[in-house]
């Protein structure tokens, strides 16, 4: 549920974003009550205004007159056979869609060197900070059982144990000594068993 209001919140945040460049839009009437005629000075009528990406020029006139948009240097030559649009509706109402300056003349021979010409400095949409959202953010509930003061568990790597090391006994010469001593008293017993045959033998003789 507390997704839901989260998510639902960012959208209308996002969409008022959205629709805020023209919510202030500006619709500037050109020449304010003379309107789109002779005799007006437009470059005193643009100085102090700001226009906007998004704003709207409103050119209100005669049939006598016309509104062409014009390049630089079609502006400055007063020239209006290479304009880029033209208008003659009397009530012709033109979007500024991006930054730079916009160029218009009167099309009706004469009236652009009498003054009926305009330029129009538009400048990037101002940003607008979106509104605060006061909905509190949503939070994962914690495990049954868990504590949330308890800190996190940390691991000590264990010590490495040192490899065990074979140790090899090398024989004792003791024990060498013992098993020589055991044979040589077993080949003495021997010569002794024979050398006490050898003189029972020599004594039967002597007394024969």
């Amino acid at each position: 549920m507390a997704a839901t209001v989260v998510i639902t919140a960012g959208l209308l945040v996002l969409l008022a974003a959205v629709a805020a460049p023209a919510a202030y839009a500006t619709d500037y009437v050109v020449g304010d009550s003379s309107g789109w005629t002779s005799g007006v000075d437009y470059t005193t009528w643009a100085k102090g205004k700001t226009f906007s990406v998004g704003d709207n020029l409103v050119f209100q006139y005669s049939a006598m007159h016309t509104v062409a948009e014009v390049s630089s240097a079609d502006y400055s030559a007063c020239s209006s056979s290479n304009s880029l649009q033209s208008f003659s509706d009397q009530n012709t109402k033109i979007a500024l869609t991006a930054p730079g300056t916009r160029y218009f003349v009167c099309g009706t021979p004469g009236h652009c060197s009498g003054g009926m010409k305009l330029a129009v400095t538009v400048s990037a949409a101002a940003a607008t900070a979106p509104a605060a959202s006061t909905t509190p953010p949503a939070t994962t509930p914690a495990a049954p059982g868990s504590d949330d003061d308890t800190p996190p568990e940390t691991t000590t790597p264990s010590a490495t144990t040192p490899p065990a090391t074979t140790t090899t006994t090398a024989p004792t010469t003791k024990s060498t000594s013992t098993s020589t001593g055991g044979a040589s008293g077993g080949d003495a017993k021997l010569a002794m068993g024979v050398l006490a045959s050898a003189a029972g033998l020599v004594g039967l003789a002597l007394m024969a």
